[in-house]
């Protein structure tokens, strides 16, 4: 039986990078008050947890916004669905920059991060609607790695505007920045290519609500929500958490800085690397097992590290292999959930990891050693989920869509 070729065009490359130039800058905006928050505090007279609450609404917000989210993206497409969190994200974005008191920047960072599950739940729809099977968990790790790269401008590049040009004037910088992404994105999105990187009947997708019933009788996707769960709160705890994890023993805040940066770096990385093994090796469950494995490595050497060396070696190795897990679950969540709508899967695998991120950050900070404020019995607990889900993992099928590959057409 002769193999069936599918057209696949190079506009997806375009389709892609504008989607990464407007959801680096969301997580840029997200971020930005968290290497300045003594700075902010000062400038806006108001407490840390207030400006800690700038970053937080975040999750909170996408908490409640990301089933609807997801059901605009499913309903609508990828044009309209990511052109709201665009919109959202180049207006508010330059309201911060316009706006000189709390309140009304706390609205406007209210107003980014409703935009931002319209943008990070259109991940893995993107992918499979302008790449070939093949192809998709690197084009899902490329829009994965966008927010890391988000996340690393915003620590590294905030202090210094702000150390030139002041608050207001830094967020004057980003919210131009906001609006020309939204443009951008605007002007040369589209919402799909002339024909399918696929079999026509692969198109095909269930009714918002249809799907999310079907995902929630699936019982491998209720492995993968667990895993993400579990995986995505470490990350965000501790990345929060980290100058206080590290601290009590001895080393400064400057070390715990570079120890978190070096862990977005080592996730870009990964999500570069990663998944196009996957791709290649046509394995997703074999990955997922893995970069879970190397995930509980650098927990215990960001947990028990004494040298600073084993520190930064320590962050690296995490966020590596923890962030990789990241565009390989996606996609892999959509795959064992077809005919689901990826909006849905996508949507719902953030959303585990911000409730746990919300969850896991109060916890760290409840339970930390009320006398040395060593947080070593959290983090030790979160090493024992990780090891919990790696078991999990082991249990997981392998996606239906992994068969041998069919002549490429181009």
């Amino acid at each position: 039986m002769e193999a069936t070729v599918y057209k696949v065009y190079k506009y997806r490359w375009i389709m892609l990078s504008v989607y990464m130039f407007i959801v680096i800058v969301n997580q840029l905006l997200w971020i930005t008050f968290a290497p300045i928050t003594s700075d902010a505090v000062h400038y806006y007279g108001v407490s840390d947890i207030q400006i800690g609450i700038l970053s937080m609404c975040f999750m909170i917000v996408f908490i409640i916004v990301s089933i609807p989210a997801s059901w605009v993206i499913d309903t609508y497409g990828i044009k309209i669905g990511v052109g709201i969190g665009a919109v959202l994200t180049g207006v508010f974005g330059m309201m911060r920059g316009i706006v000189s008191s709390y309140e009304w920047v706390l609205i406007a960072q209210i107003g980014v991060a409703v935009g931002q599950p319209f943008l990070l739940n259109a991940i893995t729809k993107l992918a499979s609607r302008w790449f070939r099977i093949e192809e998709r968990a690197t084009a899902a790790g490329l829009g994965t790695l966008a927010m890391y790269i988000g996340v690393l401008v915003g620590m590294l590049l905030t202090p210094h505007l702000t150390k030139i040009y002041g608050i207001n004037g830094m967020l004057y910088i980003y919210g131009v920045i906001s609006i020309i992404a939204a443009l951008v994105f605007i002007l040369f999105s589209r919402e799909r290519p002339m024909s399918a990187p696929c079999h026509p009947d692969q198109e095909e997708r269930s009714l918002v609500f249809d799907g999310l019933r079907d995902t929630l009788r699936n019982k491998n996707f209720y492995w993968l929500l667990l895993i993400f769960f579990v995986g995505l709160g470490i990350f965000n705890c501790v990345t929060t958490w980290i100058e206080d994890i590290v601290r009590p023993r001895g080393f400064s805040a400057e070390q715990a800085g570079i120890c978190g940066g070096l862990m977005i770096v080592g996730g870009i990385l990964g999500a570069l690397i990663m998944p196009m093994l996957s791709d290649r090796l046509r394995k997703r469950k074999l990955f997922i097992i893995i970069a879970l494995f190397g995930c509980i490595i650098g927990l215990v050497g960001v947990t028990f590290a004494t040298t600073y060396n084993m520190l930064l070696a320590s962050g690296i190795i995490l966020g590596f292999f923890l962030l990789s897990a990241g565009p390989i679950g996606f996609q892999y969540g959509a795959e064992i959930t077809y005919p689901t709508s990826e909006g849905t899967s996508n949507g719902l695998l953030i959303l585990a990891g911000q409730i746990s991120g919300i969850a896991f950050i109060f916890a760290m900070d409840s339970f930390k050693d009320p006398v040395t404020h060593s947080m070593t019995k959290p983090l030790v607990v979160l090493i024992g989920l990780a090891i919990l889900v790696l078991a999990l993992s082991t249990q997981l099928i392998e996606s239906p869509f992994m068969k041998p590959l069919t002549p490429k057409g181009e």
